[in-house]
């Protein structure tokens, strides 16, 4: 039975993605530090369904943990997804930078360092971040376009993203980053846009939104991202591949989109662009369609419902 070791694994995208493994035949070795950047009682929830497989091993602690790579179970990982962040644009400034620092390039560095001393590994996958183009000019973004983050956030996966071609090179981990487009779909984040918006729709009130709405995102369902994980396990060592849906839409159709699920209409308080938001973002994904097979199938539409439904039951809405 192969064997991976999974990093944020309590996590909206962790979660899904051993499940997934699991399915498949893996054996899976999950970290979590269960960071107090959102309520714990979700991730357990998360967790759920893996603690009753017996093909599940749950550590918590954090990367930068004393001893935690000395365990005799993670000595023959053949797979490593490094999901683990501390995660949002908008607090990842000010006196928060710290965190980011530590969570994203001090633990990928720890992680990485762990990783060479693992004659079994076989590949080692790293969960980037569209941030690292920022405002990008051309549309759709190209894994050949600049790399300008626009948020300390970004800054920190672009470093990370680098410390892991830097390993590639120097000592032959093979390494490859996927850059995440706007993931949505079950279990994600509460300070993410979707989260927020159905919650308060379903509870009659008001959304708040930053900006006017016409700024565009790249929706990726969570589905669409495990399988491009999977995907990644054949591709080369040291390549980079956008990981999108292939399509733009404005917040405000994607609202619509909403109301048309949820059958009324939705109250917004429109409030001032958030420092680090880029203004739109659109996945080149050709790269992915060719070498990987990469092909996302869920509609946002699709999508939407089965956020909708997973929102409800969480929160007996």
């Amino acid at each position: 039975m192969q064997k991976a070791l999974i990093s944020g694994v309590a996590g909206f995208i962790g979660s899904h993605l051993a499940e997934r493994l699991i399915k498949e035949g893996f054996s899976v070795i999950g970290i979590d530090s269960f960071e107090d950047y959102y309520p714990r009682w979700i991730k357990e929830k998360n967790l759920e369904a893996l603690r009753k497989s017996s093909h599940f091993t749950f550590i918590e602690a954090t990367l930068l943990s004393s001893g935690v790579f000395t365990q005799p179970l993670l000595q023959d990982t053949e797979y490593i997804f490094h999901q683990a962040a501390q995660a949002g644009v908008r607090k990842s400034w000010g006196n928060s930078f710290q965190a980011y620092t530590t969570n994203n390039i001090l633990a990928t560095q720890k992680l990485l360092e762990f990783a060479k001393t693992l004659p079994s590994l076989k590949k080692f996958i790293f969960a980037s971040s569209s941030s690292v183009y920022g405002n990008s000019p051309l549309l759709p973004i190209g894994e050949d376009a600049s790399l300008e983050p626009i948020s300390p956030y970004g800054v920190t996966k672009l470093a990370a993203e680098n410390l892991c071609c830097l390993y590639w090179k120097n000592f032959q981990i093979p390494t490859v980053s996927l850059r995440y487009f706007t993931v949505y779909g079950p279990r994600q984040r509460p300070d993410m846009a979707f989260h927020r918006f159905i919650k308060a729709a379903l509870s009659g009130k008001p959304i708040t939104l930053y900006g006017d709405g016409r700024q565009t995102r790249d929706f990726t369902f969570v589905e669409d991202v495990v399988v491009a994980n999977l995907l990644a396990l054949n591709a080369s060592a040291g390549e980079v591949f956008n990981i999108g849906s292939g399509a733009k839409v404005t917040l405000i159709y994607a609202i619509s989109i909403l109301e048309s699920i949820i059958k009324h209409r939705i109250k917004l308080n429109k409030t001032s662009p958030q420092k680090g938001d880029a203004q739109n973002t659109f996945a080149s994904i050709e790269k992915a369609q060719k070498v990987l097979g990469y092909q996302p199938k869920k509609a946002l539409d699709e999508g939407l419902h089965e956020e909708i439904f997973w929102i409800k039951e969480l929160y007996n809405l």
